[in-house]
């Protein structure tokens, strides 16, 4: 049978998916990229944020279409259903199979009770045999899963169960595996990267095993992203520090800087060690790239707090920032607080983080033209007039991207890495030329 899949939310969601597509494929089944073409269609959702939600009901509302066509039986995954499952049933009756996160050892025992003629013996979803689908040369390594950190806006622990690090013999065996299939560039993901080996060995070992990774000869590029401020060591800064393939960029989602909020959110550091962490990784390595994310209309939220924050984006200049206005979600305790933020005000506080950030990016990558940088060429442009690459400041799907002059118009540095000069930038993108 033929089946097409769809992921959507993080990349740690991705990861789950591409297990999915190996498990059929190691069953025989077809893998197509049109819908209109598969038998089967699977939809790995995300139930994150309200707008994840919405995403993924759509998604699931638009696909439920093709059972008029081609398509015989639809599959939904993942958070939302783990969230939502006995409402999604009675409100969707096209969709043949409900798979939450939380089921996932029993993923094929209730994927062949659906499908005929399909040997009844349970197989798991494995890392080592997953369908890469980032490209040939990138690939997201998820080192574990879930979440303790009970942030009080946060519905993670409730959906994905409590911070569970893999053994790293079994991270570093796919690593190799997937160095041995092309891959170049390596991403380290977990809800809380810095907070890894904590459960397993009694202590961080993010750092150690960044170090492991290093080893691999074939890879080249190595990056973590979602690392608490909190628990960011001195180790961990001199393991990127001294390595010449770890990338000099830290992902540090602060949420916010004001000590009241921060407590109300139940964050684990505050506005002082904030400041001193980011200080000390830009001392220690000067061309560091820093992205954060932070939170606003946050309940409780004040107009002296969001000032507070306000003038600590201006002055810590983040290279990249992701902003978001908070999001009342089911069960988690900040769904009670009291003093609610109107919609409009956190709307506007977030423009003004946005545009303010704008500028600041601005100026930022303004500084970089005349630098020198390795870029990975991963795709021209539509017009083939240009190569779209990544140098080591930039996360695929998060960050820019440096476009490239094609003087030939082809396809014949795909995959490479090149030399560039940077001469101007576009927006949160820079434009260079090969040397």
């Amino acid at each position: 049978m033929k089946i097409g899949f769809i992921s959507l939310g993080c990349s740690k969601n991705l990861v789950d998916t591409e297990m999915m597509i190996g498990l059929f494929e190691k069953n025989g089944f077809e893998i197509v990229n049109n819908p209109i073409k598969a038998e089967i269609i699977l939809i790995n959702t995300c139930g994150f944020i309200n707008s994840a939600k919405e995403e993924a009901i759509n998604t699931i509302l638009e696909m439920c279409e093709y059972k008029k066509k081609n398509c015989k039986y639809i599959i939904v995954t993942g958070c939302l259903v783990k969230r939502y499952k006995q409402e999604l049933e009675k409100a969707i009756s096209e969709v043949d199979l409900w798979i939450g996160c939380n089921d996932y050892n029993e993923f094929w025992k209730e994927v062949i009770r659906l499908l005929p003629n399909k040997e009844n013996k349970n197989q798991y979803l494995d890392y080592q045999n997953r369908r890469i689908t980032t490209g040939e040369k990138m690939a997201y390594l998820k080192i574990a899963e879930g979440c303790s950190n009970h942030c009080t806006y946060c519905a993670i622990p409730n959906i994905r169960g409590p911070f569970i690090s893999r053994k790293k013999e079994d991270i570093i065996e796919e690593a190799k595996k997937l160095s041995d299939k092309g891959i170049e560039e390596i991403i380290v993901i977990a809800q809380d990267t810095t907070k890894y080996g904590v459960d397993l060995y009694g202590e961080p070992k993010l750092a150690e095993l960044l170090e492991s990774l290093s080893k691999i000869e074939k890879i080249k590029w190595i990056r973590f992203l979602y690392s608490y401020p909190e628990t960011i060591t001195d180790e961990l800064i001199n393991v990127v520090k001294n390595s010449n393939k770890i990338c000099h960029y830290f992902d540090i989602p602060i949420q916010h800087i004001a000590n009241p909020v921060l407590k109300r959110m139940n964050r684990h550091s505050n506005g002082e060690s904030i400041r001193k962490v980011i200080s000390k990784i830009r001392k220690e390595i000067p061309d560091v790239i820093i992205r954060s994310t932070v939170m606003v209309g946050f309940p409780g939220e004040t107009k002296e707090d969001f000032n507070e924050l306000y003038n600590f984006l201006k002055e810590a200049k983040f290279d990249k920032l992701g902003a978001f206005a908070y999001s009342k979600e089911d069960g988690t305790p900040a769904e009670k607080l009291k003093e609610q933020i109107h919609p409009q005000t956190k709307k506007s506080r977030y423009n003004q983080i946005m545009k303010l950030q704008k500028e600041i990016s601005k100026q930022n990558l303004q500084k970089k033209i005349g630098n020198k940088y390795e870029v990975l060429i991963e795709a021209v442009s539509f017009d083939k007039r240009h190569y779209i690459g990544r140098t080591y400041m930039d996360v695929p799907d998060m960050d820019g991207v440096v476009f490239i002059k094609n003087s030939t118009q082809d396809n014949e540095l795909i995959g490479k890495f090149i030399n560039c000069k940077i001469i101007d930038v576009q927006d949160y993108d820079l434009i260079g030329e090969i040397i």
